[in-house]
């Protein structure tokens, strides 16, 4: 196929990513399409995109919501539009775009962004954090605790 078509599509997947058999994320979304980039795969996620990372335990532990993504190679994951994420110990993020890097597991940003936990919201421009939203930091931030 020529440049900038893709190899297959794909209508309501459910994708999972595993590293030697063990899970890493599972992925949903309306639509997907795999391109192949200088001889390595990306896939193109449309159409309402969920992503759910799992811990060390193999369970699930955060939810990742926007409206696309793109996943490649590597298992790097970047999201834009609408981003929401969700961990159980009740911590949203709100921003438009993300990049969570497989290699450290870690989530990044240099949009706007609103952290949300029992009693404190804290916003600011830029952020990174651990997958499971407990040690994060905001680099030009202002916010609100009780």
């Amino acid at each position: 196929m020529g440049e900038g078509h893709p190899q297959q599509e794909s209508w309501d997947i459910n994708l999972n990513l595993t590293d030697a058999g063990v899970p890493k994320a599972s992925i949903q979304a309306g639509y997907a399409a795999e391109f192949n980039k200088n001889s390595k795969k990306e896939y193109h996620l449309q159409k309402g995109v969920t992503v759910i990372f799992f811990n060390s335990e193999k369970e699930p532990s955060t939810i990742l919501k926007a409206q696309e993504a793109v996943v490649h190679d590597n298992l790097d994951i970047e999201a834009r539009g609408n981003i929401t994420i969700t961990t159980d110990n009740t911590t949203t993020i709100k921003t438009e775009s993300i990049k969570r890097t497989a290699k450290d597991r870690m989530i990044r940003s240099h949009d706007y962004v609103t952290i949300t936990r029992p009693g404190e919201t804290l916003a600011g421009y830029g952020f990174e954090s651990d997958q499971a939203l407990k040690k994060y930091r905001i680099f030009r931030a202002s916010g609100e605790s009780n």
